[in-house]
């Protein structure tokens, strides 16, 4: 084959390649906002990025699903078990025990420096921490809630400013989850 049908057909291949990455790319950019758009709409607040849809699409599952204490099923639910089920679909990392153990086992993060799929701890009964929520994004976390069951809250509602203890993450082994 002469060098110069070898050269137009190297060119030719690259910018079929660099056609189809760049319209990859904007198919990727077109369904992340498809995704934000719907999330925002189903879980009632706006949500600019995902870095984790399963995370979304878990929890999506779950609204709704009614408090149990140390339940870990859509039957019932409470907060670890709740964060566990996340964590296992999601990252497939196991969180064991009480909100308390999970606490142990966490890398402290700022709350400003929150990422989505970070945990939030809160000490509501007394000094110790009691309650425990995946964050989501956008000051939101998601918890069971022993009043209304699988809910997205806000961190700067008063009830969960006044008992927010700290963040954390756990290593998870994701190479999409910043640890």
């Amino acid at each position: 084959m002469p060098r110069f049908l070898i050269v137009l057909f190297l060119v030719v291949s690259f910018e079929t390649c660099s056609a189809q990455a760049e319209e990859t790319a904007i198919d990727s950019e077109q369904l992340q906002l498809e995704w934000c758009y719907s999330y925002s709409n189903l879980f009632g607040f706006e949500i600019d990025t995902i870095r984790h849809e399963k995370l979304f699409e878990v929890a999506g599952e779950w609204l709704g699903t009614r408090y149990c204490y140390a339940g870990d099923s859509k039957k019932g639910v409470d907060c670890s078990g709740f964060a566990n089920v996340l964590y296992q679909h999601v990252f497939h990392v196991e969180l064991e025990g009480s909100s308390k153990d999970i606490y142990k086992n966490i890398r402290p993060v700022k709350k400003n420096q929150l990422q989505e799929g970070d945990l939030v701890f809160f000490r509501i009964r007394r000094k110790r921490v009691s309650h425990v929520g995946v964050y989501l994004g956008g000051n939101k976390f998601i918890h069971a809630s022993v009043h209304e069951g699988v809910i997205i809250s806000d961190l700067d509602e008063p009830y969960y400013k006044k008992y927010f203890y700290k963040g954390g993450t756990i290593e998870t082994g994701c190479p999409d989850k910043i640890n």
